[in-house]
């Protein structure tokens, strides 16, 4: 898994409420265990038109966002089925980082065990982000995960705060197998000494 440790890039501002993982990742775009090729059906439904052409309304197709890392969204983002390509589908994307008040429970332990960095902040600091996210391309947004800050295009800052387990996780690029692998020398140890003393398992 890929480490998170300072991310700047173009936010995109999505301001809907209690976007839920269908909308995310439809579920046509679910037969696949595959992680990657799923950035294409990231947001299908608001994306393209029934023809298949691109929507020009939605913020993803607007140039100055075509390319953004960071999403800041409405209240309750996340919620709905607990289907994990829905974070497989903003990392394929390019998406790094969502900010929003609130988020659904599973969707965001899921998005710690994939390098996405879920943020959480009050509704005053999620309007002053949504309106540096509003100026596209002129104007980027700065996360520093080890300080735990949000640093705004004209210098100023919106502090969060985060689990300190899924803070080391994300910064050393651990997924639960990556955690598991940080003791594989234990394992062995264990595994020996286990067929010595039971030669018979």
């Amino acid at each position: 898994m890929q480490k998170f440790d300072v991310l700047t890039g173009v936010a995109a501002p999505l301001p809907i409420l209690n976007i839920d993982t269908d909308m995310i990742i439809p579920k046509q775009y679910l037969k696949t265990i595959k992680r990657t090729g799923l950035g294409k059906g990231l947001f299908s439904e608001m994306r393209y038109r029934e023809d298949g052409s691109e929507n020009p309304d939605f913020v993803l197709n607007k140039d100055a966002w075509r390319k953004a890392e960071i999403l800041v969204a409405g209240d309750n983002f996340g919620c709905g089925s607990s289907r994990e390509h829905a974070p497989w589908a903003l990392l394929d994307f390019g998406i790094r980082c969502v900010i929003s008040t609130s988020f659904a429970d599973i969707f965001y332990n899921n998005c710690f065990k994939n390098g996405i960095l879920p943020i959480v902040v009050s509704p005053e600091d999620l309007k002053k982000l949504m309106d540096d996210a509003e100026r596209g391309a002129n104007a980027t947004l700065t996360v520093d995960l080890v300080n735990q800050v949000i640093k705004g295009p004209d210098g100023g800052a919106v502090s969060f705060d985060i689990d300190p387990f899924k803070k080391h996780c994300l910064l050393n690029g651990l997924d639960d197998i990556g955690l598991t692998l940080e003791k594989a020398s234990e394992i062995a140890a264990f595994e020996a000494k286990n067929a010595t003393v039971h030669p018979w398992a």
